[in-house]
């Protein structure tokens, strides 16, 4: 039963927004006051609520800021604001919502550039969705997974061809900075064969969002994606809600029986999002400043990727990561590699040479492959992979002139075939080579 309250009009008219939830669970609704503010982390005292849960923080002078439950010490709680927090003071009253975060999805979506918290940024009028679901997703038992027996086609040839990918597969792209991994994500978007694709633009650059959707992507690109952009300059909070919301969209249109296509860029933005958030609750650093819950972290998101039951759609998945410095054992990589199904790494000696896409096929790998394409198909790709390899092993002495022709058939066969496969390997950002064409070019450069 709901105690008996001061019925006076300060107080309905400040209950007014909670009336629904307090009917439902009055024992929710015990409000507290914000004590402390450090950093973007919000302190309140005397409130009770669920981590993940929602609260409405009212400031004095009118309105209210949301925020989001990340931890709590004692009768303490600490929240992670969503927006600004210009306003804020000492003693604001801190309402809890009852409630997780959910995103609202649907057919509606297809077109549109929306950000972390499920708002339209583009001017194209309300979004139409018809459903919401959980932000955190729900947990596949993987025994029930569909398995991975389909190949995709990202209209890619190098991948096609070397690193064919499967509907369903969770694939790493691996790059530093400006080594045209953006480039590279627009024309799978743009090529690929999946009945949807969502991409999720998490920590970049705001002029990079629109660059992305007018110039990569295109009107053509956007007809059946859905971008979710939260930019650098967005709370680490709502960064990392872009992350869960683009993984929502794309299990919504999974459970509908679609082949997805999720480009996630990057997965290390995601974890910079919680690192940020794990140390301003003090939580202890462990490796080069990443907190252990952020580990815990990327198999939760990644997981949520890949096929549903048997019979049901699927999430092919590329998250990109950085790599400081080009070291591609840094943290986050290290970890992005023992989680994901394969990784192509994007070479800056390649991009620097003016070789479109820069992936380096001795680094790159699909675990999938051998599951998911026939046995010449398998044969020819490292055929291609040991005369590349070759080639690059002598290098330095077929470059100075101290390799002799005929000193060896096998290093003979790598010059010869060099230069076709240096051109076979590249390819202009505006042409499709879909999977049957990248068989037959291959098969012709082999001679087979």
């Amino acid at each position: 039963m709901i105690p008996e309250i001061d019925r006076s009009a300060n107080w309905v008219k400040r209950l007014q927004p909670y009336a629904a939830r307090l009917v439902e669970q009055p024992e929710l609704i015990v409000e507290g006051k914000l004590s402390r503010m450090v950093g973007l982390t919000l302190e309140a005292v005397g409130c009770r609520a669920a981590i993940g849960s929602r609260c409405n923080v009212e400031l004095k002078r009118g309105g209210s800021i949301e925020a989001e439950v990340v931890g709590f010490a004692g009768d303490r709680i600490f929240l992670m604001p969503t927006g600004e927090t210009h306003g804020l003071e000492p003693g604001c009253r801190v309402v809890p919502l009852g409630s997780s975060s959910l995103a609202r999805v649907g057919f509606g979506l297809l077109g549109r550039v929306i950000d972390g918290a499920g708002k339209p940024l583009d001017s194209k009028g309300p979004l139409r969705t018809d459903s919401k679901v959980s932000l955190t997703g729900v947990q596949i038992n993987p025994l029930s997974r569909k398995p991975i027996r389909e190949p995709l086609d990202v209209g890619v040839r190098a991948i096609n061809s070397i690193l064919c990918v499967g509907r369903g597969q969770r694939m790493g792209l691996f790059a530093g900075t400006g080594v045209g991994k953006s480039v590279l994500l627009g024309m799978m978007t743009r090529f690929t064969t999946a009945d949807v694709v969502v991409v999720g633009l998490i920590g970049e650059r705001g002029r990079e969002v629109n660059e992305f959707v007018q110039k990569i992507l295109g009107e053509e690109g956007m007809r059946r994606a859905v971008v979710v952009a939260t930019p650098a300059d967005y709370p680490p909070l709502m960064r990392a809600h872009g992350a869960l919301l683009s993984t929502s969209i794309a299990e919504y249109f999974r459970d509908q029986g679609l082949d997805v296509l999720l480009l996630m860029d990057s997965l290390t933005r995601y974890a910079q999002a919680h690192r940020e958030i794990a140390l301003a609750i003090d939580e202890p650093p462990a490796t080069k400043g990443y907190p252990p819950s952020v580990f815990a972290k990327l198999p939760h998101l990644v997981e949520r990727a890949g096929n549903g039951d048997v019979g049901g759609g699927s999430i092919t998945a590329f998250y990109t990561v950085l790599t400081e410095g080009d070291d591609n054992n840094d943290p986050i990589a290290d970890a992005a590699r023992g989680v994901l199904d394969g990784h192509v790494v994007l070479s800056r000696t390649l991009a620097e040479a003016g070789h479109f896409p820069a992936i380096d096929i001795e680094a790159s790998i699909s675990r999938v492959m051998p599951d998911i394409v026939d046995t010449r198909h398998m044969q020819m790709a490292r055929e291609l992979r040991r005369l590349y390899s070759l080639y690059q092993q002598n290098r330095d002495l077929i470059s100075v002139g101290a390799y002799q022709r005929g000193a060896d058939p096998r290093i003979d066969q790598a010059i010869e075939r060099h230069p076709k496969i240096l051109d076979f390997l590249q390819q202009s950002m505006n042409e499709a080579v879909d999977i049957e064409r990248s068989m037959s070019e291959l098969e012709r450069l082999l001679g087979v």
